[in-house]
């Protein structure tokens, strides 16, 4: 009897070390667990977020051959080659002047001087944590490297629309140094004004993926240079208006549908992150802008033209994607629609009005980038009840003060000294053989004078 009290008390003495060490061991695996999930989730997250954003970046790259096209599309078969070459060089030079200069111009970090008026973090990008890029990089969304390429792909841009502008007249060599300058110096530096941190975003100036920061600002060097350079031959005869038709609506057509498309990576990246309820909030405004934009310069044109003009129709459509972007984010689905249906007529009216001024653009650049990039930045403080009028306004005339003087002193002094418009029989002939030495359609192309 003695034996077995004494081995049930040693069974009661171990079974009251063994429980509460079994609880403490469960406790200590729960933890594990947990934390091993959090992890998990936390790496998931951060994969996913970073897929997306190459998705866009990738998106975004593809907006180039939608501008190449549309550029080409409304303009002469003649220049084709020229265009063609054109929107090739200006990727390259907006991703090299990014990476030389550009994102530390744009991304300045403390590195700023008078009042966030300008900054500059130095030459080169180089990842903070070394090549890998895995850092704790805008809030752990995604890498150093992510955010580079992604914001790369936008400085071209602003080079592509002065492109349009002041296409069939410009000379090679002088426009590619203009878009050197620009993109490498003026685009990222007014660009740091708010997307940099600098003294626009601290006043409270919003423009979510770039009405003003990537449109007007090379809507104002489109301006700049149709001035400096002058309309093409047999544009303005005898103080009337002589359209000049382009050679493939196909071509252009395209090219705005590539456009729409590549403008759900340049909106819904910008969300930076893979959040699906901004992301798709995001692409359901931008898309409804587009429609909208659609309708509202079909009616426009029916009614001014007394028919419905496709390029006017398309441009439309251009014009409702540039208007949006601003405000992507943070005006209502109705909202949306309105900016869209009044940036689309608003787009009819003022290719006219650019034409009776005498301001040649064969691509109706300064009217979807500059107008509607004003317009979109404007609607901001309209629509939002979190932005102020005011503010956009100021910002707005921010932006105008620098890009324009600046493009037009580029463009000024490039004319004094090396000239920047090709001669009058180079024009006629067309640019692919007077700079390129190639025609686009060997064989099958029909030269006019005109």
């Amino acid at each position: 009897m003695k034996k077995l009290m004494k081995a049930a008390m040693l069974i009661f003495a171990l079974c009251a070390i063994a429980l509460p060490m079994a609880t403490l061991a469960e406790e200590a695996v729960a933890e594990v667990t947990a934390a091993d999930a959090k992890a998990a989730a936390d790496n998931a997250l951060f994969t996913v977020n970073n897929t997306w954003m190459m998705v866009a970046t990738f998106l975004v790259f593809i907006m180039h051959l939608g501008f190449a096209t549309v550029e080409t599309g409304l303009t002469r078969a003649k220049n084709t080659v020229n265009i063609l070459f054109k929107n090739t060089a200006i990727v390259a030079i907006g991703l090299l002047t990014y990476t030389i200069i550009g994102f530390n111009l744009m991304y300045p970090g403390d590195s700023w001087l008078f009042g966030k008026f300008l900054g500059f973090a130095g030459f080169g990008v180089t990842c903070p944590e070394g090549a890998a890029g895995l850092i704790d990089y805008a809030g752990g969304a995604y890498t150093y490297w992510t955010d580079f390429l992604f914001q790369g792909m936008f400085a071209a841009t602003a080079a592509t629309i002065v492109s349009g502008a002041v296409a069939e007249r410009v000379k090679l060599g002088p426009f590619l140094i203009f878009c050197t300058i620009y993109v490498a110096i003026i685009y990222p530096w007014v660009g740091s004004w708010k997307w940099g941190g600098g003294w626009l975003d601290e006043m409270g100036f919003y423009d979510f993926a770039g009405s003003t920061l990537v449109h007007s600002v090379g809507g104002w060097g489109a301006l700049a240079g149709i001035i400096v350079i002058g309309p093409r031959l047999g544009k303005y005869v005898g103080g009337k208006v002589k359209g000049i038709m382009g050679h493939s609506m196909p071509l252009l057509t395209i090219g705005v549908f590539l456009l729409w498309l590549g403008w759900f990576g340049f909106n819904g990246g910008s969300v930076l992150s893979a959040d699906p309820g901004a992301v798709s909030f995001v692409l359901v405004t931008t898309s409804l802008a587009a429609a909208a934009g659609i309708i509202g310069s079909m009616c426009a044109s029916w009614i001014i033209q007394k028919q419905p003009d496709l390029s006017m129709v398309l441009n439309g459509a251009l014009a409702g994607l540039v208007g949006i972007t601003a405000g992507a984010d943070v005006v209502s689905v109705t909202a949306s629609i309105i900016i869209g249906l009044i940036c689309g007529a608003v787009a009819v009216v003022s290719v006219m009005t650019f034409d009776r001024l005498k301001l040649d653009d064969p691509v109706g650049a300064t009217t979807v980038h500059l107008v509607c990039g004003i317009l979109g930045t404007l609607f901001v403080g309209v629509f939002s009840a979190d932005h102020s009028f005011v503010t956009q306004l100021i910002g707005v005339l921010a932006y105008a003060a620098v890009c324009f003087p600046a493009a037009f002193v580029i463009f000024l002094v490039l004319k004094l000294t090396v000239g920047i418009r090709v001669s009058k029989e180079e024009e006629l002939k067309g640019l692919d053989l007077g700079e390129h030495g190639m025609e686009a359609y060997h064989g099958f192309q029909f030269f006019t004078n005109v």
